[in-house]
């Protein structure tokens, strides 16, 4: 028998804006890095069981394929690493599937009793959802460095603006529960969706006066139709304004021929001041080629350069570019950022209450997807993962961590579903065996495997058409 562990499609839900990494190496590195965790986890929990449960396993591969690599230990199990990593399998001794001699037989899984053969089906997944509480766990305990939830502009005639919230709001529990970062306040809007009643926000306002808003069930009802929570809502993060001061600038860019340098302070462009670098961002990316008088400090002169934009093909079209970063000043990030750290015993409930909270809302989302409540952008192929594995790689480990427990989440729920093929087929078809008594016939599980396989490949193609329509806007 094989226990497959296809890799799984998931929402990204936690809606930050993580920078894109400069390598497409290591983008696809950080990919298979989790490819590997993930299959792994999924794949051992069914190996482990059936070890102690007395079912002989053959065959432990992470990929499909062409082997890459193979070992063979004392006990006769093939270790594999092929060549195609979407998956992987943990092929037991089955009649099913090859004679079996006599004297093997009691280690045969076919010949194992029902619940054990539900608990070897089932171990994969649940060993996909103790890995991301181990994972949430880890994260709490030596401490997540998030966003704090503080508001920085409303939409007019939103959903926020209509119940009360205002910038400079501070967002400090989502129906009871304590929200100390803009994650937590987006886990906490979804996990409440189906509750079907108002939701008590309390926050503090730029004021210290603290008060609640009640947003209603038929917004949060609506959260699902796109994977943008807070733009629904019409509430925007606030986020430090930096000042229009070079930082670094690159030899040879348009910044280095027209003598900016690092420090320099920019005063105005074309006559027009400039309060903060986003509107001098702004300013250069809406000019490409076209030259820009630009007014600025250095070392208490005024002086004034022209500077001319590098026109730069991008997806949303070609932008002016002139190859200077911003600097930072110290310590502007602190009031916009927040550490969460929580004791051993206490982090163990939040990372099962996190993990339970995804779960729900992966399935709710899934749910609404398949009846058309939902629109197909919360869906996330191969090309997406990737991209976020990498993003999230790029950041930190804190970051990759928690990517690896979502998808992990992801996986474990994916594989519950009743599709032949996946472990919850296989459940299934142990849930008829069950109630009538004796298992399905050869012929009918078949007929199960090839519906599933078709329903797996739509899904796939499904989800490569959504991230392809996503790379290319």
């Amino acid at each position: 028998m094989r226990c497959s562990g296809p890799f799984s499609f998931n929402r990204d839900l936690h809606n930050e804006p993580l920078p894109m990494p400069d390598s497409l190496i290591f983008t696809l590195l950080s990919f298979l890095v989790a490819l590997a965790v993930l299959i792994t986890v999924h794949e051992f929990g069914h190996f482990w069981v059936a070890r102690r449960l007395g079912v002989r396993v053959l065959r432990f591969s992470i990929g499909f394929g062409q082997p890459l690599w193979r070992r063979t230990a004392r006990d006769g199990t093939e270790y594999v690493i092929a060549a195609i990593p979407l998956g992987g399998y943990v092929k037991m001794l089955d009649e099913r599937e090859a004679p079996v001699p006599e004297a093997d037989l009691p280690y045969a899984f076919n010949r194992k009793s029902l619940w054990r053969r539900s608990a070897i089906v089932m171990a994969g997944p649940l060993f996909n959802f103790l890995f991301a509480i181990l994972a949430y766990w880890g994260i709490y305990v030596t401490g997540d460095v998030g966003a704090r939830p503080l508001v920085g502009a409303v939409d007019a005639g939103s959903p926020a603006e209509e119940v009360g919230f205002r910038p400079g709001d501070e967002i400090l529990e989502v129906n009871g529960h304590r929200t100390p970062t803009w994650e937590s306040v987006l886990f906490g809007l979804m996990a409440a969706q189906g509750e079907g009643s108002d939701v008590p926000v309390r926050v503090r306002e730029a004021d210290g006066h603290e008060s609640v808003h009640y947003l209603d069930a038929k917004t949060l009802g609506r959260l699902g139709d796109d994977p943008d929570v807070m733009k629904q809502l019409g509430l925007e993060p606030a986020r430090p304004e930096l000042p229009p001061v070079i930082g670094k600038v690159m030899l040879g860019e348009p910044a280095d021929e027209a003598g900016l340098r690092s420090g320099d302070r920019l005063l105005a462009a074309d006559g027009t001041p400039l309060k903060t670098w986003k509107a001098w961002v702004d300013y250069v990316r809406a000019r490409p080629g076209r030259p820009i008088q630009v007014k600025l400090e250095r070392g208490g002169k005024i002086l004034r350069v022209r500077i001319v934009p590098r026109a730069l093909p991008t997806k949303e079209g070609t932008v002016g570019h002139i190859g200077a970063g911003v600097q930072v000043p110290e310590g502007l990030f602190e009031r916009y950022r927040v550490e969460v750290r929580y004791g051993p015993w206490e982090a163990l409930g939040q990372s099962l209450r996190k993990t339970w909270d995804l779960s729900a809302t992966m399935l709710r989302v899934m749910g609404r997807m398949l009846t058309g409540q939902a629109s197909l952008e919360n869906l996330s192929g191969p090309i997406s993962i990737a991209q976020t594995a990498g993003r999230a790689a790029h950041v930190g480990v804190g970051y990759f961590v928690k990517f690896l427990a979502v998808v992990s989440i992801s996986l474990g729920v994916l594989n519950l579903f009743p599709i032949p093929v996946l472990d919850g087929g296989h459940l299934l078809f142990f849930l008829i065996e069950a109630v009538r008594g004796a298992p399905l016939s050869e012929r009918a599980m078949e007929q199960g495997q090839r519906l599933g396989i078709a329903l797996l490949v739509g899904l796939m193609f499904l989800a490569f058409y959504v991230d392809l329509n996503r790379l290319l806007g």
